[in-house]
């Protein structure tokens, strides 16, 4: 399998974890190209790449990965100069290949299905990774790229795959967020968050084996509506997750009716 050499517009979560990732399989990474000089060349430093903040790239390097926020893609990929063999990919989950100026010819989308934050090292064995491409000898090269990383590789369209990042949004960006504030109303009371991580691991583990669907619990699953309204009592003071509350109890309620 040829090795493709390879630059990233972007230096943050994906960009440093997929970068990594890439030089570690052998990959040779060319270019990182990002706003922050501390950050790109912080990342060019750990993979013998050079750093710049201009998104111009020579004919040397074969895939462009624009790993930037889904905000900033679009802008960038009017900005992007690169030769006409070289293949430019996004890995935003809110756009496909409309999002590319029609003077990039050979695009992509490669979306890797996770949460990425600084200091940890993903996992990429099994890893899906969402790909689309403008024809099939790249929709190739792109999925032989994804396999040098054991990723798992799925072929789905753009809209697919935005409902799929919904989905990804609620299991993991909204749990996490009812987790902090779990986490706060337990510290106030004197509890440490280490009490709650049996229950969390629990839930998670009974989730996957059973079905989410299968394994709800709690005051509103049963219709106990004296708990739950204590639990509002509780929450007088905390407007914001007294509506949280009742809004995900109702919910709770109605899906199991």
């Amino acid at each position: 399998m040829k090795h493709h050499a390879i630059s990233f517009i972007g230096a943050g979560r994906v960009a440093g974890a997929l970068c990594t990732e890439f030089f570690t399989k052998g990959y040779r990474i060319e270019k990182i190209v990002s706003r922050s000089a501390q950050a790109g060349s912080a990342l060019a430093r750990s993979c013998n790449a050079v750093w710049s903040d201009t998104v111009e790239f020579s004919d040397i390097t074969d895939i462009i990965f624009v790993a930037v926020s889904d905000s900033n893609t679009g802008e960038v990929l009017e900005k992007l100069q690169c030769g006409n063999k070289t293949i430019v990919a996004h890995t935003a989950a809110s756009f496909g290949l409309e999002v590319f100026p029609e003077r990039i010819k050979r695009k992509a989308v490669f979306y890797p299905l996770q949460t990425f934050s600084h200091g940890r090292k993903i996992d990429f064995n099994g890893l899906p990774v969402f790909i689309e491409s403008s024809d099939e000898t790249i929709s190739t090269v792109m999925q032989e790229t994804a396999e040098a990383i054991n990723a798992r590789i799925l072929f789905f369209d753009s809209q697919s795959r935005r409902m799929l990042h919904l989905a990804a949004v609620i299991v993991s960006n909204f749990t996490n967020h009812l987790m902090a504030k779990g986490k706060d109303i337990a510290e106030k009371s004197g509890f440490s968050f280490e009490e709650l991580k049996p229950l969390i691991a629990e839930t998670v583990s009974k989730a996957f084996d059973n079905g989410p669907e299968n394994s709800q619990t709690g005051p509103a699953e049963r219709n106990d509506m004296i708990t739950v309204a204590k639990h509002l009592e509780l929450l007088s003071c905390d407007a914001d997750m007294e509506k949280i509350y009742r809004d995900i109890s109702a919910s709770i309620m109605h899906y199991n009716k």
